[in-house]
């Protein structure tokens, strides 16, 4: 990991540059009325996200049997991430939609910045993962014990986390050479990436068409080799019975879902010329606050082993409470 002195170094190296220290931040909608909607809105979805993953993280942290499997291992992992994720925006978003004038400070701006492209990484790669353990056990299930053992998982999940910091790392060292010396005002509701680029007073277009190669084409590759790998993995149940062809069908259905969720988004946004457009604060609305809430039902709904795990968390909380 970069030590922490380098980025401090990085940051005091930005303010010497540049003479914006905040950037002022449109939102959704100047109407108080509206603002109050989207409060009511960004709390209950925030705690509705919120509540979700970590049930399912505790779920599965509290089941042997589920924690003794990679995929529910892996799936505890991607909801600590949705958690990580919306937290990074989603408190921001809420108090400012009480606030007249909403700002972010140009170290705040970094960190959501470092942060968003750290998490998202990380699922990404978590989810590369939950395909690899789908095909397998479906593909090689009298193999699955040795192939996908936990030291493998430790090492899968060690470069997971090296990845996805090389690859925020890369991309703040370029945003934090840029030089903001105004405007500083940007039509979106968080630091996103584009907007913030076109704020700096230097050509950003040769960085411009690095993130759409270093984000947009790795998102788009990633996402044709999971579609790929859950195609053959689903061409292989032509062999296997109906009830087990049901049951996988199933779990696949639900990570492909998934998949499409994190993906599209991503690839809409990074993997075309480096500008802004009128959609984007939907854009950002879907991957922030949309996906990370609908991942714990996508997973939860069709999934007996983690419901009836649920359960069980549920009678101990009761009877612990009924004790007290």
């Amino acid at each position: 990991m970069v030590p922490l002195w380098a980025f401090i170094f990085f940051l005091e190296l930005m303010q010497n540059q540049s003479f914006v220290t905040e950037f002022v931040l449109l939102g959704l909608s100047q109407n108080p009325k509206v603002q109050k909607i989207l409060f009511v809105i960004f709390l209950s979805s925030y705690m509705a996200t919120i509540g979700g993953n970590l049930l399912i993280v505790v779920t599965i942290s509290s089941s042997s049997a589920l924690l003794g499997s990679p995929m529910y291992f892996f799936l505890a992992f991607l909801s600590l991430l949705d958690a990580c994720l919306c937290t990074l925006t989603i408190p921001k978003m809420i108090v400012d939609s009480l606030s007249e004038r909403k700002t972010v400070s140009i170290e705040g701006c970094m960190i959501q910045f470092f942060g968003g492209h750290f998490f998202a990484g990380a699922e990404v790669i978590v989810l590369t993962l939950m395909a690899y353990d789908r095909y397998v056990a479906i593909c090689k299930p009298l193999h699955y014990s040795s192939v996908l053992n936990w030291r493998l998982c430790g090492i899968l999940m060690g470069v997971a986390w090296t990845g996805c910091f090389l690859h925020s790392t890369i991309q703040i060292v370029f945003v934090l050479q840029l030089p903001f010396c105004g405007p500083n005002v940007i039509d979106n509701f968080m630091c996103e990436l584009y907007p913030v680029l076109e704020l700096a007073y230097t050509d950003t277009h040769v960085f411009g068409f690095f993130v759409v190669a270093n984000s947009g084409l790795m998102c788009i590759m990633i996402f044709s080799l999971l579609l790929v790998s859950y195609g053959i993995t689903l061409f292989s149940l032509r062999s296997h019975s109906t009830e087990g062809q049901w049951k996988a069908l199933s779990t696949c259905g639900s990570h492909i879902a998934v998949v499409v969720l994190c993906f599209v988004p991503c690839i809409v946004t990074y993997a075309r010329p480096p500008s802004t457009f009128s959609f984007d604060k939907m854009l950002t609305i879907f991957y922030t606050i949309l996906t990370p809430l609908v991942n714990p039902l996508i997973y939860t709904i069709r999934n007996r082993e983690v419901k009836n795990a649920m359960r069980n968390v549920w009678s101990r909380i009761r009877i612990v409470s009924n004790e007290r």
